[in-house]
């Protein structure tokens, strides 16, 4: 069965990651870039639209490319090209539009504020790993 890692961002910023695994993953499975899912999921009200995301070796999602396949395309500027000159273009593998489970990560746009608990922990193991580094 599937297994996401789902990036979830907000509208000022924030953004949490949250593991997904076989029956949780099962609603993402032919969903493709752009649909919208209500976003209960994360336990949030609200909607959750997907934006992208990538498989298991890296290839990004592209929202123009049909299918859930692999494909190499002509590139002049979007998603899966970093830069390129003007009248430049390139040969580059891209992976469809729709979610299988070759892929790895999805990343989601929340339309409300996500609630991001501080780990105050954290903050304490790594203020403790300072201190040693300056007494050694």
């Amino acid at each position: 069965m599937a297994t996401f890692k789902l990036n979830i961002s907000d509208k000022k910023g924030k953004t949490i990651t949250k593991e997904l695994k076989e029956k949780e993953a099962g609603p993402f499975l032919g969903l493709q870039v752009g649909s919208e899912l209500d976003a209960s999921i994360i336990g949030e009200g609200g909607k959750l639209k997907i934006s992208g995301g990538s498989d298991k070796s890296g290839v990004p999602l592209r929202a123009d490319i049909h299918g859930g396949a692999r494909k190499y395309i002509l590139l002049s500027k979007g998603v899966g090209l970093r830069e390129a000159e003007k009248g430049q273009r390139f040969r580059k593998l891209i992976k469809g539009n729709i979610i299988t489970e070759d892929v790895y990560q999805i990343n989601c746009l929340f339309e409300g504020e996500l609630k991001i608990q501080e780990t105050p922990t954290g903050e304490q193991e790594k203020n403790e790993s300072i201190d040693k580094s300056k007494k050694a």
